[in-house]
């Protein structure tokens, strides 16, 4: 099967802030936040739909009705980013209440509602599950988009909050109704929201969107991840930059590309039959951006992809991005011959069972089964939803053992064994998830609330040289199964796609001389001076965004063709910690004032943040304009940029940003797409007060290469 995003247009043109799980039944559910799902419609109070090939979607109607919401939301509140999980026998269901009857408005909380079945009926607490937080100025903290994770200890988090405050992870009750003991806060404020967190070879991975979810044409919403070997952080990115710090850290897992889809980002995570993991997850179509007229609704229909590993961090594709074409769809269902939802048939040595209205007919096994079909030589994942009695062992290629035993999870290759201990109080009377898998060298089984990222156990091994031969797989001892896939392991991609790369010197300008025929301005500065190798340029006090334009701007000639690479290297030191919005200083690609990007390393409240910006015109009728921006890598004082220019299939004129801090190692980020070819310029600007002097932006340089 294949997949088009996005995958939701079947049924609705928006479907934001997603999140998944697969149900007993097979199918796979999707949950949205209470948007309209088309141009004039009503606020639904959250929306459901199904599949069970990502290929046709079936639309259930809408999570709550008025008369089952929350009674303590207020009358006006909207149910936003549901986040789906399935432990204690029950679905259980966290939201976004924007306002409760407790205060005067504006004070968001979270909400949680159980059901038995993915498809309801919900049943809201008589509580929320994390109370408003107030800001000490007489507002409330942003206490939405929550996640929740079962980590290891046997504990269940979640994880909330925004830009406003910040996210943090509180403890849960075992039966995650209510937060208990002190939160800890995980990011800084004015970065992340709509977190998202797994746990993965001893890792917790956080993921968080940064930027602006809904700025219609110009949204760069981006997904960032950091890790740790605890749930409560300190979460660091891939090149040990915390999400806590002022200059924040975060390594991304998906940004636009150039193509059709912008803003990709508030995500969820699954892992189909195969073990390959998947991002669901809402973007833009910057054709058809707008739900409702300009500057109301977004259009932010829901998409999937491939998630690759490489060296240890979560990247869309391998760093490609959403997809605008048919890709492969997630592997669903089985192989052997096995029908997933009643899998008994296809074994032999287990009986049949009625199951429930859920999940429909089950497999008993006690003693010993088999599958009557041998399972191909090579790498295999076998997973199933189970019931486990006293012991319970998986045997793959006759020479792998996963083993649930006297709370232990236990693997055995050859001579070859580890095992790690399950939680005190891991109830293997439940429902659960278990999944064991060859891949490679790599052994690892797994014992989870539902496949999304939780984790009561994980044992791992590694076996230089090992190769499954063809065999039935095999089961010894008692256990209720549901939902049996049998499938070859997905091939892993552990490298990351080609990015930009320099080739040839074109043009460079190191300043050691006054500004020739090759440098024009708009608007020009004459406290900007050359002067020992350097372009030194004080900070304005000026803006490029909304009506301002009254902010200097100096270009250069570019070279000829529709392939290469501008690069400067800038130093500017707008300290860390404290408020100086927005100084900022970097490089620009500009048609007019009102149609641009523009690439800066900028202080953002307490944050200080590399930042590449869109401007255009968003209302025709009046000239109205709309401006967002994407985050790109890490900023330092000192700081490398690059701007890579390209035409893509459809002759249209793609500027793609790259930042460094070490002018070595480089980080490539999101792209805007401009209608005609820009000119390449500098700025040096920002919205600030009582900075006097003002902050001094220093060139080294602006150069041209070739782009390879």
């Amino acid at each position: 099967m294949t997949t088009t995003n996005a995958i939701s247009s079947s049924f609705a043109d928006t479907f934001a802030d997603p999140s998944i799980i697969q149900g007993r039944d097979g199918y796979w559910y999707a949950y949205a936040t209470s948007d309209p799902l088309v141009a004039n419609g009503p606020f639904g109070l959250m929306h459901m739909a199904r599949t069970k090939d990502f290929s046709s979607w079936e639309y259930l109607g809408t999570v709550f009705s008025d008369q089952t919401k929350p009674a303590w939301a207020a009358p006006g509140s909207f149910f936003w980013a549901p986040d789906i999980r399935y432990f204690d026998g029950h679905y259980v269901m966290y939201f976004t209440v924007t306002d409760t009857n407790a205060n005067a408005g504006g004070d968001p909380a979270i909400g949680v509602a159980t059901a038995p079945t993915p498809a309801g009926p919900w049943t809201a607490t008589d509580g929320p599950v994390v109370t408003p937080k107030p800001d000490g100025n007489g507002g409330f903290y942003g206490t939405i988009d929550p996640a929740m994770l079962t980590a290891a200890d046997g504990k269940r988090y979640l994880y909330y909050g925004g830009f406003y405050g910040g996210i943090s992870v509180t403890e849960l009750s075992a039966d995650g109704m209510q937060a208990v003991g002190e939160p800890t806060q995980v990011t800084i404020g004015d970065r992340y929201e709509g977190s998202y967190v797994v746990y993965r070879d001893g890792w917790y991975y956080f993921m968080g969107s940064s930027m602006n979810c809904c700025a219609g044409p110009t949204t760069g919403y981006s997904v960032f991840a950091g890790r740790s070997r605890s749930p409560r952080g300190p979460f660091v990115d891939a090149d040990g930059a915390a999400l806590t710090d002022s200059r924040v850290g975060g390594t991304t897992v998906i940004t636009q590309n150039g193509n059709k889809w912008i803003g990709p980002g508030h995500h969820a995570f699954i892992t189909d039959a195969a073990g390959q993991d998947h991002i669901v997850y809402h973007a833009i179509d910057r054709g058809t951006p707008w739900l409702t007229n300009p500057f109301g609704i977004n259009r932010r229909p829901m998409l999937i992809d491939r998630i690759d590993w490489v060296d240890g961090w979560p990247r869309t594709r391998a760093g490609l991005g959403p997809s605008e074409g048919p890709v492969p769809a997630p592997t669903t269902g089985s192989s052997l011959g096995i029908d997933s939802t009643d899998p008994a048939a296809a074994l032999q040595g287990a009986t049949e069972q009625p199951g429930d209205a859920l999940g429909g007919p089950t497999a008993s096994i006690n003693g010993a089964a088999q599958t009557r079909q041998s399972a191909p030589a090579g790498d295999l994942r076998v997973e199933a939803d189970v019931r486990l009695g006293t012991s319970f062992s998986t045997v793959l290629g006759n020479q792998v053992v996963a083993t649930v035993a006297n709370n232990r999870l236990t693997v055995t290759a050859g001579r070859r064994t580890t095992s790690v201990n399950l939680p005190a109080d891991f109830d293997r009377t439940q429902w659960n998830k278990l999944s064991a898998q060859v891949s490679g060298s790599t052994v690892t089984a797994r014992l989870n609330d539902a496949g999304l990222g939780d984790v009561y156990g994980e044992a791992q091994l590694t076996v230089p040289g090992l190769r499954l031969g063809s065999a039935p797989v095999r089961w010894l001892g008692s256990a209720e199964v549901d939902n049996l896939t049998v499938r070859p392991v997905a091939k892993p991609v552990t490298r990351m796609a080609d990015v930009p790369r320099t080739g040839d010197l074109l043009s460079a300008d190191d300043f050691n001389a006054p500004l020739g025929a090759d440098w024009s301005w708009v608007r020009p500065d004459a406290k900007a001076t050359v002067a020992d190798g350097k372009l030194s340029w004080p900070l304005e006090n000026a803006d490029m965004t909304g009506s301002s334009n009254n902010a200097g701007l100096l270009f250069h000639t570019v070279p000829a063709g529709d392939s290469w690479i501008a690069e400067t290297k800038l130093h500017l030191d707008t300290g860390a910690g404290d408020v100086r919005n927005y100084q900022q200083a970097g490089m620009i690609a500009y048609l007019n004032d009102s149609d641009f990007a523009r690439l800066g390393n900028v202080a953002i409240w307490k944050t200080r943040q590399t930042e590449y910006g869109r401007e255009l015109v968003a209302r025709p009728s009046d000239g109205a304009t709309s401006y967002g921006a994407a985050a790109i890598g890490r900023s330092a004082p000192t700081l490398w940029m690059r701007l890579a220019y390209h035409r893509n299939a459809a002759g249209e004129h793609v500027y793609r940003a790259g930042t460094s801090v070490d002018g070595k190692n480089w980080t490539w980020g999101a792209s805007w797409v401009l209608p005609s070819a820009a000119k390449i310029g500098l700025y040096a600007h920002g919205e600030f007060t009582g900075a006097n002097p003002p902050p001094v932006a220093t060139f080294d340089y602006l150069k041209f290469y070739e782009s390879r």
